[in-house]
């Protein structure tokens, strides 16, 4: 079945149709006994990167339209930012431009992150999944956010290497 494909959105607007038994023959089953009807899962992706999985629940039978799945595509790439450590301040006001502002900034923070994670795998001789954990591993170690270790490994001025600590070089590389 095409929708259990690793990293690919499953779209069920009704679990009666037994459509889902296939992937998910349990949790098919349980979603039904507590009132789902409807489930949507869409993958919380950066590159091949997946942190998770955001699961939209509907108790009655519902396709999604077109401008419905764009807006649960958004919310999930919005989500899979924050588990990155993407910073969104929700201090200022809606509509007042600067949360539009952090929002666009989003788009940059995935993109630094995937490109580090890119660069370990290199440095590391690892796989994606691994260098990403190594990234997140660091940041949490050092308390400092993803997109900010990120930034440096993008800079250079953060290396990892197989088998030791990674090693910062304070000053920035032309």
């Amino acid at each position: 079945m095409r929708g259990c494909l690793h990293g690919a959105a499953i779209l069920t607007p009704d679990l009666r149709t037994g459509e889902l038994q296939d992937c998910w023959p349990v949790f098919a089953d349980a979603a039904l006994e507590t009132g789902a009807l409807a489930v949507f899962a869409l993958p919380l992706q950066v590159g091949g990167i997946c942190p998770g999985v955001l699961d939209l629940h509907a108790q009655v039978p519902v396709r999604l339209d077109a401008e419905e799945l764009a807006d649960a595509l958004a919310l999930a790439e919005v989500a899979t930012l924050v588990l990155l450590d993407a910073r969104v301040e929700a201090s200022a006001p809606p509509g007042d431009g600067a949360s539009e502002e952090r929002m666009a900034d989003l788009g940059g923070y995935r993109a630094e992150i995937s490109q580090a994670t890119g660069m370990l795998t290199v440095q590391l001789g690892v796989g994606i999944d691994e260098a990403f954990v190594r990234l997140r591993a660091h940041a949490y170690a050092q308390g400092r956010r993803v997109t900010a270790v990120a930034a440096d490994v993008v800079a250079h001025r953060l290396r990892f290497s197989a088998g030791a600590e990674p090693t910062r070089d304070d000053e920035e590389d032309t």
